[in-house]
């Protein structure tokens, strides 16, 4: 790897890892990197998502402009 120094240790279960994939060590780092880009933007994603579902105002504008839930009618019984 150009320009990256990792101790032997760290290597060592980088390279067992990516045996056990059956990829090549750098094929495996590369998809390693993937996966965690796609973990970041769905992270953001996700807590983009909690923002705006907190605020009662965005959500009020969406179910205006597209329909709210519908409403469903309960009738308790007995169990």
């Amino acid at each position: 790897m150009a320009g990256i120094e990792i101790n032997d240790t760290t290597v060592a279960t980088l390279q067992a890892l990516a045996d056990d994939a059956g990829l090549p060590l750098e094929t495996y780092l590369t998809q390693v990197a993937e996966e965690k880009q796609r973990e970041r933007a769905l992270a953001k994603g996700a807590e983009t998502f909690r923002q705006v579902i907190s605020d009662p105002a965005t959500v009020a504008a969406f179910d205006a402009e597209y329909g709210g839930p519908a409403q469903v009618k309960h009738t308790p019984q007995a169990a």
